[in-house]
């Protein structure tokens, strides 16, 4: 008898509280929403962040606050999202750093598959092979040429040890099949002077960065790192057109805590599907070095899947770690 009343209790309980989340998710957003950036104020994540914001804004009907909490290579941040209450009103915007390569070689206070809940895929920033204007190779053939006829005399720059722009270099070692020093700094930004001055043989830089110095002529761009020709630089190659199916992107997406409602989740994807759709948004991320994407959360949970064994890969191949 007491087991029968525990479970009509816990029958009862439940189609109580079915009702109070209808009118929760009728109601949402009842108040602002938090969208984590794990990175500091002024970098591409929280411009891209701040640029998304007011359209998805727009289409959910109320409005959203970013929330900066740089640090740790964005475990900080990413960590404080895990750890929220799965209501809808914190969210994280999350890149290859934090959810592919960052736990592959920092332990993290978090599991990047079990304590998120995909979103959207809603962005991705390719880069360019940069090299000195006086380089003497003038195509990706040409300077996979120059280096396996200069085996260790050649050197390329990073933002740091397993950093994006390290990995991505690696990866081009790995498929030209060519040995290159890697000279890691404290950006790429102060990488930029030695590259133009030529004690720096090649460097994988954004476009935002990298192509004013192009423009310029200071210096030489070779091609670009997604798979097919940017649109944000259509007449630059795509090194998979000289190394088949190579690839590196900075990609961006949108996460709950874990456990977020599954039609929560179908209504924050259906909003930013629609921002990412509109032109002015999508002219505003080009200028950011940002192509804008859309998809399923499957999609997205796919997409980290993926690039997690690619760079699982190469850091084991190359041995990277940041000791």
């Amino acid at each position: 008898m007491k087991r029968r009343a525990l479970i009509t209790a816990s029958l009862l309980a439940a189609a109580a509280a079915a009702p109070f989340q209808a009118a929760q998710a009728q109601d949402y957003p009842a108040r602002p929403i938090r969208l984590v950036v794990p990175f500091p104020a002024g970098g591409a994540t929280d411009l891209f962040a701040r640029t998304l914001s007011q359209k998805l804004s727009e289409k959910l009907g109320g409005t959203i606050v970013v929330d900066n909490k740089p640090g740790a290579g964005g475990a900080i941040g990413s960590s404080a999202a895990a750890n929220a209450t799965p209501d809808g009103y914190t969210l994280l915007l999350a890149t290859t750093s934090t959810h592919a390569i960052g736990p592959l070689i920092t332990k993290t206070p978090y599991d990047v598959v079990s304590d998120f809940t995909p979103i959207a895929h809603v962005g991705n920033a390719p880069s360019i092979m940069l090299v000195p204007v006086d380089s003497p190779a003038k195509s990706v053939r040409e300077w996979v040429d120059y280096a396996k006829a200069n085996p260790g005399k050649l050197n390329y720059a990073s933002s740091g040890v397993g950093t994006i722009v390290q990995l991505t270099a690696e990866l081009f070692k790995s498929q030209a099949g060519v040995f290159v020093t890697h000279i890691p700094y404290k950006g790429t930004a102060l990488a930029i002077p030695d590259l133009i001055s030529g004690k720096v043989d090649v460097l994988f830089d954004s476009l935002p960065t990298g192509m004013p110095h192009v423009r310029d002529g200071k210096l030489r761009a070779l091609g670009v790192t997604s798979l097919k020709r940017s649109p944000l630089a259509p007449d630059l190659p795509a090194i998979a057109e000289t190394l088949t199916g190579f690839e590196s992107n900075t990609w961006f997406g949108l996460y709950g805590p874990k456990s977020l409602p599954a039609d929560m989740v179908a209504r924050l994807n259906k909003a930013a599907n629609e921002a990412l759709a509109d032109p002015q948004l999508r002219e505003k991320l080009s200028g950011l070095g940002i192509e804008p994407t859309s998809g399923t959360p499957q999609d997205l949970a796919k997409l980290q899947a993926q690039d997690s064994a690619k760079w699982k890969k190469i850091i084991t191949e190359r041995k990277i770690t940041n000791e």
